[in-house]
């Protein structure tokens, strides 16, 4: 035991203790399953050797990984991977009720069944298939199956008869005492496709003998009518009573439902890295399609989000929701667990709490319909289909869905009042959305305070309102921040109304870099407005609105920021309180394509993908643990290749980034 150090008791079986424990040597952390042997009969200690000989012969991504055993005051030890998400029933359980979208069961499947496949390659049965011993990765994505304590090795022809394993998951040929093979295993896997599908298990029962009659009647409960006929023909498949006629292992892997899901996991989860004996990993597996990142709010350093086997090409970030669309048209959703729940408790000698961890999943009811485009408010989320179509759903507080009511939306709903417009773009503010069609037309509805929704009143609207832009004016995208709007034109400029505190909006009068007279200020427009100079002389291709301050990118790639400087997020280091607009001379080394603004930072991304941000530091905003700086500075991704941002997104303390 000199080489590891204890943590703490994860969890105790029928034959031991297992610890979580710190390996000195590259202070990784493993599982240490403790098996005292001094007691144990003679067929238990083969039965504890069975589960170290098992082990050695598997090495498989989604099988736990064996690193050593060795005998330590009368004990067993088997030292092997730790998988920090917990089992796949601990994951299920936290559901509730929340039914699973079918991409991700079958992206949870799919691996089961490689890994399963792996093991029966190896003439070996599992025995003990089931939810509570799959196990998750720290990001709830990779699953890798564990606990071969029961397993047995065959002859390539032999049968094995003892009745082992968690009665839910036996077979009627277990059941009947008879002879079974293979097929065993995969009865098992059918009961964990079903308990994934109807978050319970297919065979409960008060007692034993009841729970007996019905595995051999073979009587279940069908899965919900929202999954295909296909995955409900699966998992009858694998459920038969007659084990000849459950399909190979093989014919599953072939069957149509499947052959997509594999295909993703071997293009899109490029991080999993298949073990070779001797250390070594094998190279060549590709990049993922894309990675998403987080930081702020505690996160001082960009942390990879999980995802679902696909490309995220945009993505949105509200005050409590995390977003993304797919380049396939779906709406994924990152989600923190329950308080409490995040990142487990510190490591004896941590300075500072564990990363949490975030589950991703794709939004359910969202059947048979594609999205192109989605935007986050303050609990309420808006999305655009490629249809044209605006849905809104979350919480109707100040009319912010659209719907003529203040009702909260668990599912996405159509915003009726537009349906007669072809609507090409959305954009969400704390309490307020803005949106445009392909005629250039502009509606808004939600908090009106400020003039934020440009409509020439302070009043709130819970249905779309059109807005009067300048005929001069051809809007061909829209820009919400806290309190204020922006329009970008067709010609690159930009169009502004609310409130102009500080003059975040730049639409003081400025005819000179000189301070404008406070006759000259403009605290507020109930209307859209063109701001001063240099932002009225120079084409606009990019801005944000942050909570005191906003930025700009010109065609010719420099940003301006301008308002609130308390922090230094207008990129200077002075926390001057001029109102005039400031170029970032520390961002001339490279080309700005896309700034995004939060509470009191910025984030600014290079046509190489360089990210840089500045501005207050504290709780991670800046995306490292520095202390605020009004200089930009770059954020270092975890990227090993060369990438592409594909889109960002700040609100209050947070930053969302995709890249490819």
């Amino acid at each position: 035991m000199e080489k590891y150090e204890r943590i703490r008791v994860v969890g105790r079986g029928a034959f031991g203790i297992v610890h979580l424990c710190l390996r000195k040597a590259d202070q990784k952390l493993v599982i240490l399953k403790q098996i005292p042997v001094e007691q144990m009969s003679k067929d238990e200690r083969l039965a504890a050797q069975n589960e170290c000989q098992v082990l050695k012969l598997l090495s498989h991504p989604n099988v736990i990984e064996y690193y050593e055993n060795f005998l330590e005051d009368k004990a067993l030890m088997i030292a092997m991977e730790y998988a920090p998400g917990g089992t796949l029933a601990e994951f299920i359980h936290k559901r509730c009720n929340s039914l699973l979208d079918e991409d991700t069961i079958l992206h949870f499947f799919v691996q089961i069944l490689l890994a399963l496949h792996h093991v029966h390659t190896k003439q070996i049965l599992h025995r003990d298939l089931k939810t509570q011993n799959i196990l998750l990765d720290k990001h709830r994505m990779i699953v890798k199956i564990g606990d071969f304590g029961i397993s047995k090795i065959l002859s390539s022809k032999s049968k094995a008869y003892t009745v082992v394993g968690t009665p839910c998951y036996i077979s009627p040929e277990l059941c009947e005492g008879k002879p079974y093979n293979q097929k065993s295993d995969i009865w098992a896997l059918g009961c964990v496709l079903y308990e994934l599908a109807s978050l319970k298990r297919a065979f409960e029962a008060a007692n034993l003998p009841a729970l007996v009659l019905k595995i051999m009647s073979g009587t279940f409960a069908p899965i919900s009518d929202r999954y295909s006929p296909d995955l409900r023909q699966l998992i009858l498949s694998m459920l038969n009573l007659d084990p000849s006629k459950r399909p190979q292992l093989n014919e599953i892997m072939a069957q149509a439902i499947c052959i997509r899901p594999l295909l993703n996991l071997y293009t899109d989860v490029g991080s999993v890295k298949m073990r070779v004996r001797g250390g070594s990993a094998r190279t060549g597996i590709p990049p993922p399609l894309s990675s998403i990142y987080t930081w702020g709010s505690g996160i001082t350093t960009p942390l990879r989000l999980p995802m679902l086997n696909t490309e995220v090409v945009q993505v949105s970030a509200g005050r409590t929701q995390k977003a993304g669309v797919t380049k396939s048209g779906r709406l994924i959703m990152w989600e923190a667990p329950p308080m409490g729940a995040a990142g487990g408790p510190s490591l004896p000698g941590a300075t500072e709490q564990l990363q949490p961890q975030f589950v991703s999943r794709f939004l359910e009811g969202q059947s048979g319909v594609t999205i192109k485009h989605v935007s986050c408010g303050d609990l309420f989320t808006a999305c655009l289909t490629d249809r044209g179509i605006i849905m809104t759903f979350g919480s109707g507080s100040n009319g912010c869905l659209g719907h003529g009511n203040f009702m909260d939306v668990s599912q996405p709903k159509i915003v009726e009042a537009l349906l007669g417009y072809e609507m090409v773009q959305v954009a969400c503010g704390a309490s307020h959305v803005l949106a445009v069609s392909n005629e250039r037309e502009v509606f808004a509805w939600g908090r009106g305070d400020n003039g934020r929704l440009g409509l020439g009143t302070l009043e709130c609207h819970n249905s779309p309102q059109q807005v009067t832009v300048p005929p001069e004016h051809e809007a061909q995208r829209v820009i919400c921040g806290i309190d204020s709007s922006m329009v970008l034109t067709v010609k690159n400029q930009v169009l502004a109304c609310g409130s102009n505190r500080c003059n975040k909006l730049g639409l003081d009068r400025i005819s000179s870099a000189e301070e404008p007279s406070p006759e000259d200020q403009v605290e507020e427009a109930t209307v859209f407005m063109l701001p001063s100079a240099p932002l009225n002389q120079e084409p606009i291709v990019c801005a944000d609105i942050g909570t005191a301050h906003s930025a700009a990118v010109t065609a010719s790639g420099q940003c301006y920021t301008f308002g609130s400087n308390q922090h230094g997020q207008l990129g200077t280091n002075s926390s001057r309180n001029s109102r005039v607009p400031h170029l970032v001379v520390g961002l001339q080394a490279m080309k700005v394509t896309v700034v995004a603004c939060g509470d009191a930072f910025t984030v600014a991304i290079g046509a190489d993908g360089e990210v840089c941000t500045w501005g207050k530091g504290a709780r991670g905003r800046l995306g490292r643990k520095d202390e605020e700086t009004g200089v930009p500075r770059p954020v270092q991704l975890e990227e090993m290749h060369p990438y592409l941002v594909t889109s960002v997104a700040c609100c209050h303390g947070n930053t969302l980034l995709a890249v490819k």
